[in-house]
């Protein structure tokens, strides 16, 4: 089990009955060190935090809509110590863009967290896709969808090159003799791809799991080679349980041509929780009134992740064909259209699933166990990637409610076991 909490600090469900104070919590650590105490007692493997470097303005070239909806980010890098201070087994990722961190950079800012934090560290790759993120690092455009991706596989290659400067036993810490570390285990990376270039060797030790655990969530073909490769644990969003075995049966085939054994997929779920099911059922029928209303929020949504203005889009006629046309985030652009073939734009809007989720899920927390447990059943693993507005109802409701009702089915763990949070991923 994971969270993905969204937006920077507070912002994500901001206005949201039950938010708390938003002025409070917004840009204040406490609420995510909430929810990451929540998650622990619940028994979560991992929280996993997003991260952006714009204000969406593609939508009719403007903020406007963004900044109403209070879409903006906050570096959840330096959130990663008062987490880990706050926590002793919860592993903790953060998203970095490939195409933005240098991989020095990043290495050695990746194994001092993992330091910091007793070898309980991820990083949620991505490539970034708005141009106006890449104009921000000094680009006069993004690179292409698949070119993004040949450049991140390089990107690996070389932060694991600097991670691997420093072999098993250089750290020697002999006061006898009076050697902190043994100089021929030591070395340089003289990394030179056609993307990246780099020296080394790191002047950091290496942290307590050497390779901090990679996250990855990509749908396209490109993507899920990427994460086939190189990831421990990838984020997916499929159309139902049979959609979700078919995505974890593909990654598998990927992983095994790339000559590894395991990766732990967890797909998206949005669980709409109440006291009995009928509440439930009510709940969602008022989510989803509220969503399907707000045809701004769904247009600016999908101009986002596509990089196209949809708000030139004719509401009651058909999509244009946009193949080859954008550059964004193609699985979800693609399914997206896939779902409106026949519909006009605001019918494909009216009936879009709500966010990404992989399985409806309302219900008490018994039935959305059972739901869950039936629906991993059929896809044949591995978890589930909460993703919800981070407010303390939320977070009660799945870590007091959901949890205990999973772990009395025996689904989830009990206890952690030591170690790092590899050590834990990889342990069930």
């Amino acid at each position: 089990m994971g969270w993905f909490p969204g937006y920077g600090f507070g912002s994500y469900g901001w206005n949201q009955q039950w938010s708390g104070n938003a002025a409070a919590d917004l840009a204040n650590p406490q609420l995510f060190i909430d929810l990451a105490t929540s998650l622990e007692r619940a028994g979560f493997e991992y929280m996993m935090m997003e991260d952006s470097s714009v204000i969406p303005d593609t939508f009719r070239g403007t903020m406007e809509e963004s900044l109403r909806a209070g879409i903006v980010r906050v570096d959840p890098m330096p959130l990663i110590p008062l987490l880990a201070a706050a926590t002793k087994h919860l592993g903790i990722v953060a998203t970095a863009a490939t195409t933005f961190y240098p991989p020095f950079l990043a290495a050695r800012l990746l194994t001092t967290l993992d330091h910091l934090s007793h070898g309980r560290v991820g990083v949620n790759l991505v490539t970034a896709s708005p141009d106006a993120a890449a104009q921000n690092y000094g680009l006069a455009k993004h690179y292409e969808h698949d070119l993004r991706y040949r450049m991140a596989d390089e990107w690996v290659q070389s932060v694991k090159a600097l991670w691997n400067t420093w072999e098993p036993g250089a750290l020697t810490l002999d006061e006898e003799s009076g050697m902190f570390a043994d100089h021929t285990k030591v070395h340089r990376a003289d990394f030179d791809g056609e993307f990246y270039k780099t020296r080394g060797p790191l002047n950091t030790v290496p942290s307590p799991q050497g390779h901090p655990v990679i996250c990855q969530a990509g749908g396209s073909p490109a993507g899920m080679d990427f994460g086939a490769k190189h990831a421990d644990t990838i984020l997916a969003s499929a159309d139902g349980p049979a959609g979700m075995k078919r995505y974890r049966d593909v990654i598998s085939r990927r992983m095994i041509g790339f000559g590894r054994e395991d990766v732990k997929v967890l797909f998206l779920v949005e669980p709409v929780l109440a006291d009995t099911d009928a509440d439930a059922i009510e709940k969602k029928r008022r989510m989803d009134a509220a969503n399907e209303g707000n045809i701004e929020a769904s247009l600016m949504r999908m101009s986002y992740i596509s990089g196209l203005d949809w708000s030139k889009f004719a509401l009651d006629e058909e999509i244009p064909d946009l193949t080859g046309k954008h550059n964004g985030h193609q699985s979800v652009v693609d399914d997206f259209l896939k779902a409106a073939e026949g519909k006009t734009l605001r019918e494909a809007l009216a009936s879009q699933r709500r966010g990404t989720v992989s399985v409806t899920l309302v219900g008490s927390p018994e039935t959305v166990a059972g739901q869950m447990d039936e629906a991993m059943q059929e896809a044949g693993g591995d978890g589930f990637l909460v993703a919800m507005p981070v407010t303390r109802k939320n977070i009660t409701e799945v870590c007091d409610g959901l949890a205990p009702a999973l772990r009395r089915r025996g689904l989830i763990r009990d206890k952690y076991l030591p170690g790092t949070f590899r050590d834990n991923l990889f342990a069930y």
